[in-house]
């Protein structure tokens, strides 16, 4: 089943204020923080869409607020695939399928990176298949979109702060809709 624009922005409305996964901030607003950080950064409109829907993958299932506590990884890097690709194309779908690897390639290649994960971070690193061998982080930058998944991961650890100001919800859909593919 694909997802239309509009039914990302009521999966935002309907579920965004979710807390995110023990940060200080809701599914909506680490989406919006995302998106800033990724527009402040000078980045394209497509990543500025990936940064803002990376997240999308953990409205889609019903495993509660923070399946890492319970053991599971929720592979929500995959869940929303299926559901965007009749509306974007790779530039958009390749930085959100591997920024779960780019936290698992950034703790190889950063000594100091794994000490700035959040404890879910962490924890979720394990169940995530844990940090990259050198031979595994040289295979993942190698691959399409990688880069481009590290600049989001590098936004995603950061768009944890409360009280943030932030563009409106709106705003990234509207950008979003300039990346559509025809």
């Amino acid at each position: 089943m694909a997802l239309s624009l509009q039914d990302i922005e009521n999966l935002f409305i309907e579920k965004g204020g979710e807390q995110y996964s023990g940060e200080p901030v809701t599914q909506l607003e680490h989406a919006l923080q995302s998106g800033l950080l990724a527009e402040s950064a000078g980045a394209s409109d497509r990543l500025i869409t990936a940064a803002f829907l990376h997240d999308l993958g953990h409205l889609l299932h019903d495993l509660g607020e923070t399946p890492t506590m319970q053991g599971i990884d929720d592979v929500h890097q995959y869940r929303a695939l299926p559901f965007l690709r009749t509306l974007f194309d790779d530039e958009v779908l390749n930085p959100i399928k591997l920024h779960v690897d780019a936290k698992r390639y950034l703790c190889a290649v950063r000594s100091s990176y794994f000490s700035q994960l959040s404890v879910d971070s962490v924890r979720s690193l394990a169940l995530q298949g844990g940090i990259f061998s050198p031979v595994q982080a040289t295979a993942f930058i190698a691959q399409p979109g990688a880069q481009e998944a590290v600049s989001l991961r590098e936004w995603d650890d950061l768009a944890k702060t409360e009280g943030l100001p932030t563009p409106s919800l709106a705003h990234y859909i509207g950008i979003a809709r300039r990346c559509i593919q025809q």
